[in-house]
């Protein structure tokens, strides 16, 4: 059987720690910034954990199931 492909989308947008959990980005900081706040931009720099629910279909698609 062969191997399964790493979704390239989700290749370039996850990463994978040494635990096993999945890192993400947070939505809405790429444009129309003029329109929220400081704080609010600054909250979404930081990065965040993907949901319990969301971690076997974003391992699936990266090839780690």
């Amino acid at each position: 059987m062969p191997k399964i492909k790493t979704k390239s989308g989700a290749k370039k947008r996850f990463l994978v720690t040494g635990t096993g959990k999945v890192k993400r980005k947070h939505a809405y900081k790429s444009h129309i910034l003029t329109k929220k706040t400081t704080k609010q931009k600054r909250a979404l720099t930081h990065g965040g954990l993907v949901a319990d629910g969301d971690m076997p279909r974003v391992k699936k698609m990266l090839a780690l199931v």
